[in-house]
């Protein structure tokens, strides 16, 4: 395997963008390929204030809190269910007040 073989999934290797951090490393060693993905992650270019860098975001958060362990991917499932919760509170207050309206 080179540094330079495709990632999948339709995305470039992060390892070929930073050949020159990698040489010497060896390019079946998983931490070096962790490395070269945690690179990628960090000097990837979104577009903000779209819905699509919003949703990337999303996966950013994601990916993150599904290699996270212990202590911090509780506290990422607990954030998500409180965003649920107040999601359906803010729902529910305007589907009230549109049904109020509309039945009075």
């Amino acid at each position: 395997m080179t540094w330079g073989a495709a990632a999948g999934a339709g995305r470039p290797d992060p390892a070929r963008r930073f050949h020159d951090d990698l040489v010497g490393l060896d390019p079946d060693d998983p931490e070096a390929r962790a490395f070269a993905e945690h690179l990628d992650r960090m000097e990837r270019v979104r577009p903000m204030y779209t819905v699509e860098g919003e949703l990337s975001g999303v996966r950013d958060f994601a990916e993150s809190a599904n290699r996270a362990g212990g202590a911090t991917r509780w506290t990422a499932w607990l954030l998500v269910v409180l965003v649920l919760i107040g999601t359906g509170y803010v729902i529910f207050g305007v589907l009230e007040l549109v049904v109020g309206s509309w039945l009075s």
